[in-house]
């Protein structure tokens, strides 16, 4: 074989082995950013998940404070309130108070 011949497999054996090279590392950080967005696909999913139990809880308070402030204008309430709080009655009713000793 020529010296010629020989420089040139050596040169294409060069560049065949640079570019092998370098398709690897490109491999190695694609398979790196994978991973990575893999960890954040799943925190985002866990978020996701935290803030949509938070909503359900969020609107059901709401509802709650929706059905209180509906029995707060009721006659009910303000009677109870005024015997609990202000110790009114009505004129025919009659109280009876434990004794305390």
């Amino acid at each position: 074989m020529s010296t010629r011949r020989k420089k040139k497999r050596k040169k294409n054996r060069r560049g065949i082995s640079f570019i092998a090279v370098i398709v690897l590392v490109f491999c190695v950080c694609v398979g790196i950013r994978t991973a990575g967005l893999k960890k954040q696909s799943a925190e985002l999913a866990e978020r996701k998940a935290s803030l949509e139990k938070q909503l359900k809880e969020e609107e059901q308070r709401t509802k709650d404070l929706e059905d209180l402030e509906k029995y707060m204008k009721t006659k009910r309430y303000m009677e109870e309130v005024a015997k609990e709080k202000l110790g009114l009655v009505y004129p025919d009713e009659i109280l009876i108070e434990p004794d305390n000793k």
